[in-house]
């Protein structure tokens, strides 16, 4: 029974026992100290008033309580853009070398486990929220195979690729939609804002991502909406030197592209939210995020879960994940990326900080919140 129980259960039958007559009282103690594991007499002197039942755990005092820690703790952990425990661990000795804090706290982040963390957390810690899909089917879907290519992939290069559209609750009308693509090997993920999902937009966009990629493409992989299943984007990957494997996953199953759909969440929506962005002008901006804050700072700093195995036991399904690792560390810990390609990755990385990436980010997003507001302002003054 939790101490707090206890207190409860405690309010309750005290003023019975003081109330009570000689035998009452003897039968409401005997109830108290089967319940709450009390001596006799400690017990009376508890039910009398002249002494409280513990209201702390026992033993010394957790040496992450101190206020100073806990603001690091969770000013680290906003820093880090919200992510899991485990992959926050995972990032400290990425962002610790940038952070300005004493030793001691220093120490105390080095020590501290991800368990602790979730406990330290939980309390303002959010739901997430969901969003519907503005997904439309196309007709030359016969030409491209259905294929789930995510347990042959052992090198860099097979990317799953989605859009989410940024329209608020009414999906008429023309808006900005952000393409999201990532690497099934290494979790890189590029974003780019498109105007518009069509065919020529998103494939210009794709062009741009892969020429901004620190791998060579292989496969393309993406659900059945016409943005992806088009003639456009069919001869962009397929009528070249070193035609890029062109699938689509089946429809209406979205766990088929499980990974690229957990990543529209988590770099998507986590950075601007449901709001409709319906002016043009604000694409050049949110690309300008992307590029130069928002990709760097998933890529170089955030650790990423990989699977490694699931496992069935009985009607339950045991899944076992790798040590979380950055995308950048993951593709330079492997041996399929030229040296070349390695030595570039290195140097991007070491002449960044993600603390100044961060900062710059708010700064643009909020000159862009602030243009996305003005735009609505002025868009319900001409309805009215």
């Amino acid at each position: 029974m939790t101490i707090e129980i206890k207190r409860a259960y405690l309010e309750e039958i005290r003023w019975r026992y003081q109330k009570g007559t000689k035998s009452e009282k003897s039968k409401i103690l005997d109830e108290f100290c089967l319940v709450c594991k009390y001596d006799r007499k400690h017990a009376i002197k508890i039910l009398n008033g002249n002494i409280q039942p513990r209201t702390k755990r026992p033993g010394p005092k957790s040496k992450y309580s101190d206020d100073d820690f806990l603001q690091a703790l969770v000013d680290l952990w906003v820093q880090m853009n919200k992510i899991c425990s485990k992959k926050m661990k995972a990032a400290f000795p990425k962002w610790l070398p940038h952070y300005n804090t004493s030793i001691k706290i220093m120490n105390l982040l080095g020590t501290i486990s991800p368990s602790t963390i979730d406990r330290i957390l939980r309390p303002i810690r959010k739901p997430i929220i969901r969003g519907f899909s503005t997904t439309k089917p196309n007709l030359i879907k016969s030409r491209i195979p259905i294929k789930l290519i995510d347990g042959e992939i052992k090198i860099p290069g097979y990317v799953e690729a989605d859009t989410v559209s940024h329209c608020g609750s009414n999906a008429s009308g023309e808006f900005i939609s952000s393409l999201t693509i990532t690497d099934l090997y290494s979790g890189w993920t590029e974003n780019r804002a498109v105007w518009t999902k069509s065919a020529i937009n998103t494939k210009d966009k794709i062009e741009e991502i892969e020429k901004a990629l620190p791998f060579a493409l292989i496969g393309f992989a993406s659900d059945n909406g016409t943005e992806f299943i088009n003639e456009e984007l069919y001869r962009y990957l397929k009528k070249r030197e070193a035609p890029v494997n062109m699938v689509k996953r089946r429809p209406y199953k979205k766990n088929d592209s499980a990974h690229v759909e957990q990543k529209n969440w988590t770099h998507v929506r986590e950075l601007l939210g449901y709001q409709r962005y319906d002016n043009k002008e604000l694409v050049g901006l949110m690309n300008e995020i992307y590029k130069a804050y928002w990709n760097p700072l998933q890529n170089y700093f955030t650790p990423v879960l990989k699977l490694k195995e699931k496992i069935r036991i009985g009607g339950r399904i045991k899944k076992k994940y790798d040590i979380p690792t950055t995308p950048c560390d993951r593709l330079l810990q492997s041996s399929y990326l030229p040296k070349e390609d390695a030595a570039r990755l290195e140097r991007e990385f070491s002449a960044k900080n993600p603390f100044t990436l961060k900062k710059l980010m708010n700064e643009k997003l909020k000159e862009f919140f602030k243009l996305a507001d003005e735009y609505e302002k002025k868009r319900l003054i001409s309805q009215d």
